[in-house]
Parts: structure tokens; C-alpha cells; sequence
């Protein structure tokens, strides 16, 4: 059995394959500021990690701008 095994569980059939790329630039500052962070959390899958992130963000954001059937301003009065 091979280290991998152990710690990664295998991608199921079920699991789109990830084939797209994105890629994005980070100055010196802001890549050491994301090491620093992965290093504290104790986080060693840097793509996951990213993925996850903005994934969050994104979900996040798309939930709280749903489009309602009134304005925020109608439904408080």
C-alpha cells in the first residue's frame, strides 16, 4: 500500500474529473501571507484549499444576493 493510499480517500466514479485550469498571479507578499496561513493551519493541499475557498465565497455571496419577490425595504415595514 502506498503512502497516498493512506492519507487520500480515492475519487469516485460518481466525481467529475477536474480538467479546467485557472491560474492567477500573487506578489511576493501575498503568496507568503497564503504560505503563512497553510503552514499555521497545517494545511497541506494548497489547491484544495484555494478551491474550497472560493468555492465558499462565491456560494456565500450567491445566497445572500438571491433574488426576492420584494426589496429588503418592503419586507422590514
Amino acid at each position: 500500500m502506498r503512502k497516498r493510499d493512506k492519507k487520500c480517500a480515492r475519487a469516485t466514479a460518481e466525481e467529475p474529473k477536474r480538467q479546467q485550469r485557472m491560474t492567477c498571479l500573487m506578489s511576493e507578499d501575498e503568496q507568503q501571507i497564503v504560505d503563512r496561513y497553510l503552514d499555521k493551519y497545517k494545511i497541506t493541499n494548497k489547491s484544495r484549499w484555494l478551491r474550497e475557498t472560493i468555492l465558499m465565497f462565491i456560494h456565500k455571496n450567491m445566497e445572500e444576493d438571491y433574488p426576492t419577490l420584494f426589496g429588503e425595504h418592503d419586507m422590514r415595514r
